[in-house]
């Protein structure tokens, strides 16, 4: 009987433990089950740095790092256009994104490196490194774009060959359409299949108005980012910060006119020596 009261005691205070740490609200995200994130939006967030000093992560000369676990959280979406008015200024206008919370850039990773300069380079390789976004602009015009970091090649604005709280990583890269080359439009024309032309006849059968929606062309256009780095810690290689994005919007195939796209938010990534 003895025995059986201290088991039972132990036993008692092991599920107590087990039931107050279950109910921490200190828990983080990895305790969280699929039904806690579905439709919270949750899965949309960047990971964030919870401590921050004013060290810095050296990038040394010859030795080959990757950026793993690139992560960009977009916060607002600014799209500029031409004025109604001719006496008016074209002037970036927020939008509202329509697009469900799954417009993140997440688990893109590249190479790392700094010349005998001290310069960095970082090149993009892979991940999750496009979404497709629609976005409406204040009188309720919608304008879709593919949010993208493809082919980045960006580099650091000075010569420390350090990632530090003051480092802006600055390149371009490239912005393929919003769709690929099998899509066919509402009157059946595509680029690789479909009708050349969906009309008959009209008056003005060349003009503008009706050959840009016919002939559909595959343009990869660019944009530019920069990357300002401001918090790091250096025991873990994380850094995080700030970017801002300039890209074009789509074009349909060259059938809409081009609009100027700005997208601003947070950013996340973890560096590592790379292993042979």
């Amino acid at each position: 009987m003895k025995y059986r009261s201290l088991i039972a005691f132990f036993l008692a205070i092991f599920l107590g433990f087990l039931t107050a740490c279950s109910s921490s609200p200190t828990a983080g995200n990895d305790a969280l089950s699929y039904d806690d994130i579905r439709g919270s939006g949750l899965a949309n967030n960047c990971p964030e740095i919870s401590e921050s000093s004013l060290d810095s992560i050296k990038i040394a000369t010859g030795q080959s790092y990757q950026l793993k676990e690139l992560c960009l959280e977009p916060k607002t979406f600014l799209v500029k256009r031409s004025p109604r008015i001719k006496r008016q200024n074209s002037q970036f206008e927020l939008t509202k994104p329509l697009t469900r919370e799954s417009f993140t850039l997440d688990q893109v990773s590249g190479s790392l490196k700094a010349d005998s300069n001290g310069m960095l380079t970082f090149s993009e390789q892979g991940g999750f490194d496009f979404q497709p976004v629609t976005v409406q602009l204040p009188d309720g015009e919608r304008v879709p774009l593919l949010f993208t970091i493809k082919g980045l090649v960006a580099q650091n604005q000075d010569s420390s060959g350090r990632l530090s709280t003051s480092s802006r990583l600055v390149g371009t890269f490239d912005v393929p359409p919003y769709r690929t080359s099998s899509f066919i439009d509402p009157k059946g024309r595509g680029l690789s299949m479909g009708y050349d032309a969906a009309v008959g006849l009209p008056v003005n059968a060349d003009s503008e108005e009706y050959a840009r929606p016919n002939t559909k062309v595959f343009d990869i256009d660019q944009g530019t980012i920069s990357l300002q780095i401001n918090r790091v810690n250096q025991a873990t290689g994380e850094v995080a910060g700030l970017f801002e994005s300039a890209q074009p919007s789509d074009t349909d195939f060259g059938s809409k006119e081009v609009m100027d796209v700005k997208i601003q938010g947070h950013f996340y990534g973890r560096i590592e020596p790379e292993t042979i």
